[in-house]
């Protein structure tokens, strides 16, 4: 994840002192949430939008999925809407402002050793073992996810129970 951060942060840098850094936005999405339990939703996910048009020192809550941001890009872009879900979609229009700020961006040095390996002793190093990990997706979802917390959160934090929200609207 963290080698991840890096890359973007290398990306935002490179497009913020671009010539095109004015007219851009670049829209970042995690792949796959992986069904991990969090106090809201269990299908969960942190979504960036970046540009000199976004709100600065501004989180926006409003509930939006990918198709979203599929529509706030078409609407950037002056695209029809490829699907229904799409069409439908809340635009995220709340993350934008009309006067863009043209500040480039410098990325922060890790302050953790990225090649850091886990050892004998690292929380689930037994369990972590026994799980098949030459292909996606073959690893015990549930179990994995409990080794994650426990290293992330310490003893004694308790796991989140999963929760699987549907939305009906009218």
């Amino acid at each position: 994840m963290a080698s991840n951060d890096i890359g973007l942060g290398k990306i935002v840098e490179a497009a913020t002192r671009s010539k095109f850094w004015n007219q851009m936005a670049i829209f970042v999405i995690e792949d796959d949430a992986q069904n991990g339990p969090d106090h809201v939703d269990a299908h969960r996910t942190v979504g960036l939008v970046i540009s000199p048009f976004c709100k600065r020192h501004f989180v926006d809550s409003t509930f939006y999925t990918t198709a979203s941001m599929v529509r706030t890009m078409e609407l950037i872009l002056g695209l029809p809407p490829l699907t229904q879900y799409d069409a439908g979609a809340t635009p995220m229009f709340n993350c934008f402002q009309e006067t863009p700020v043209l500040q480039t961006y410098n990325p922060l040095t890790p302050k953790v050793n990225l090649f850091a390996r886990n050892t004998r002793k690292s929380v689930g190093a037994k369990e972590s073992a026994r799980m098949d990990f030459r292909e996606y997706d073959r690893a015990p979802e549930d179990e994995l996810n409990r080794i994650l917390w426990a290293d992330a959160k310490g003893p004694g934090v308790p796991y989140p129970t999963p929760i699987h929200r549907a939305i009906f609207t009218r």
